[in-house]
């Protein structure tokens, strides 16, 4: 359900219960994330980071509160409405989810059909100016397998930007690279968010966390907290 979402607000949660199958990992979550801002989602594995995630983008189903993000109520969103909600974020997965026979070029071609682009001409627009932006303008061609970790990560980062989403979601987007790749996609993050683009970022570096005095939400004992102070965690 579309609802009249005219706040300054991109997410939205209220005395929500977050829960992995049927078991809730996280209650009573209340926060929000405006437009343009950037969020750390920090806190330990299995400790309910990716379920929130997973329910912000309607992959796992949503019970109890209220929940709105970039104009969607995720409480009763229709199967059909999925695809339109996804078309406003941006999704970035730690582990890619490319398909490996497929060039470059091809994964972003699936998920711009996927999403309703029809027009080849603007479609190979769009897909240059995305791999240009993330520094992979001559990558086209290349099958996932002949690119680094970093460089696939770009790929992903650039395929999560087609749609000019006005958020991103990225669940530990940094935790298969090593550090140096890991500052620099980190870095493309935050060109990406200078542009207007909110991001919800979880992820466990610590070191990230600490480097950049970002807003920080902490998911402990079934809780979201926001830190006030990084040298509580």
């Amino acid at each position: 359900m579309m609802s009249s979402f005219s706040s300054q607000h991109v997410i939205e949660v209220q005395k929500a219960t977050i829960y992995q199958e049927d078991k809730p990992v996280l209650s009573n979550v209340n926060f929000d994330v405006e437009k343009g801002e950037f969020v750390f989602l920090i806190g330990r594995t299995g400790g309910g980071k990716s379920s929130l995630l997973k329910t912000l983008y309607a992959d796992l189903p949503f019970r109890e509160g209220y929940m709105n993000v970039a104009g969607y109520l995720i409480k009763g969103l229709k199967k059909q409405q999925v695809p339109m909600l996804r078309r406003k974020l941006g999704i970035i997965f730690q582990d890619f989810q490319l398909f490996p026979d497929r060039t470059v070029s091809e994964n972003l071609i699936f998920v711009m059909q996927a999403t309703g682009w029809k027009e080849k001409s603007k479609m190979k627009a769009r897909l240059t100016e995305v791999l240009m932006r993330v520094g992979l303008g001559s990558a086209q061609s290349k099958m996932p397998h002949q690119l680094s970790g970093g460089e696939q990560q770009r790929v992903v980062i650039a395929r999560a930007l087609l749609n000019e989403p006005v958020a991103l979601l990225a669940d530990e987007p940094t935790g298969n690279l090593d550090p140096v790749v890991s500052d620099e996609i980190f870095k493309l993050f935050l060109e990406i968010n200078n542009s207007g683009t909110a991001i919800l970022m979880a992820t466990h570096d610590h070191q990230l966390v600490k480097a950049h005095p970002l807003r920080t939400l902490k998911c402990e004992n079934g809780r979201v907290e926001e830190l006030k102070e990084m040298e509580s965690f």
